[in-house]
């Protein structure tokens, strides 16, 4: 039985949740550098009780709350929570903007935080009553892809060994006091991929005794996109994407190489691990026939984030509970990439999104842009949900 006074108990720790997240806002620190960021958390949990773990994965953070009627064979669950800014030049006016030049809090991991705090005080507050662990991942480097493997690899989903994890993502699209959450893929695998297209350079007005890798490239870039319309399901979404081109030095020489970099978004890992193999092979045979090489590389690559089936139901319980039915949705599926599906990976468990946009308060600005905001009304929402989803699995539902 969950606890009557869960939404009051979370909803009295919202200006202390405002008042993090603005802190942090103001303070961004970019991935594997959140040292002042960890600082701050580790201090709050310790404050509240946990025992702290600090330097997991470089620059992360665990918590973990023992519950006092935890038996032997009791369950754990983790709360994750992704910590870093991203490099951008803020461009706001509010009194909590960023301080730090060309950082940002643009994502809305210091919101992040604040929830995952005040859900962590919430729960220390009944820690007597906890049939079970909870254990907090303050994970680093997401904008890098990288935080989430180091953390498992130093042991933060160990002693106590996790039965399931919880997480979400603020979401400015989604309109303040909605929640999404489905079974399946909420968010794509996200790979880079690097093509270096190699010819033969020389003068600009005398094509014939050269290879031109610009040519090459750009037929190349216009057969990429047959490789989504024409060998993936219309049922399935895949994005591919080349978002750099460099060759080149003058308007009159045609250049050795060109280098082109771009990103592989899929729902599916069979769809992911086609496309993978299938750019090389395509790029290849272009370049071939225009007398050109290519060289391909495929950099940071991280499966789609998958939410179980019951882990998904009983986050969507939650949600239904904090905001009622008719604000809970499961229209919520991104193409955007994160690192949560590692630990997805290794347990079974949900990320969720948690509306934060407002309209009439103009913040509808998308992640990753210099106008970034979030409607702060939103934090004691995402606290509840995991509040609530972290009792419901302790208790064994």
């Amino acid at each position: 039985m969950i606890p009557s006074d869960i939404h009051e108990a979370v909803l009295a720790r919202h200006d202390e949740m405002i008042a993090t997240r603005r802190d942090l806002h103001m303070h961004p620190e970019l991935s594997f550098e959140e040292e002042r960021t960890a600082s701050v958390i580790a201090e709050r949990l310790r404050g509240l009780g946990l025992e702290v773990r600090t330097g997991i994965g470089r620059t992360g953070v665990v918590g973990v709350l023992r519950g006092g009627a935890a038996g032997a064979d009791a369950r754990t669950i983790m709360i994750r929570a992704d910590i870093d800014a991203l490099p951008i030049q803020e461009a706001s006016d509010a009194e909590y903007r960023s301080q730090a030049a060309g950082k940002m809090h643009a994502c809305g991991h210091d919101g992040h935080v604040a929830i995952a705090l005040a859900a962590a005080a919430v729960l220390a507050e009944r820690v007597a009553e906890l049939p079970g662990n909870v254990v907090f991942a303050f994970q680093p480097a997401e904008e890098r892809a990288s935080g989430a493997d180091d953390m498992i690899r130093d042991g933060a989903m160990e002693d106590p060994h996790v039965d399931a994890v919880i997480g979400l993502h603020v979401w400015s699209q989604i309109p303040v006091g909605t929640l999404g959450v489905t079974p399946g893929a909420i968010f794509a695998s996200a790979d880079e991929i690097i093509l270096k297209v190699r010819g033969r350079g020389g003068h600009g007005a005398i094509p014939q005794d050269n290879v031109d890798p610009i040519v090459a490239s750009a037929q190349i870039v216009t057969a990429l996109q047959t490789l989504v319309s024409r060998e993936i399901s219309p049922f399935h979404s895949a994005v591919v994407t080349i978002g750099a081109i460099h060759g080149g030095t003058a308007f009159n020489i045609i250049p050795d190489e060109v280098e082109m970099r771009g990103t592989v978004r899929t729902h599916d890992a069979a769809d992911r691990a086609h496309l993978l193999r299938r750019i090389p092979e395509l790029a290849q045979e272009i370049a071939t026939g225009l007398r050109a090489t290519v060289e391909f590389h495929n950099d940071i690559g991280i499966p789609p984030c998958v939410s179980e089936a019951g882990m998904a139901d009983l986050v969507r319980r939650a949600a239904v509970a904090t905001v009622g039915e008719d604000h809970v949705t499961a229209d919520c599926v991104q193409m955007v990439g994160d690192d949560m599906a590692l630990f997805l990976n290794a347990v079974p468990g949900c990320y969720f999104l948690v509306g934060v946009g407002n309209q009439v308060r103009g913040i509808t600005a998308p992640h990753h842009n210099a106008h970034f905001d979030l409607d702060e009304a939103g934090l004691p929402i995402g606290a509840e949900v995991l509040t609530r989803a972290a009792l419901d699995f302790l208790a064994g539902n």
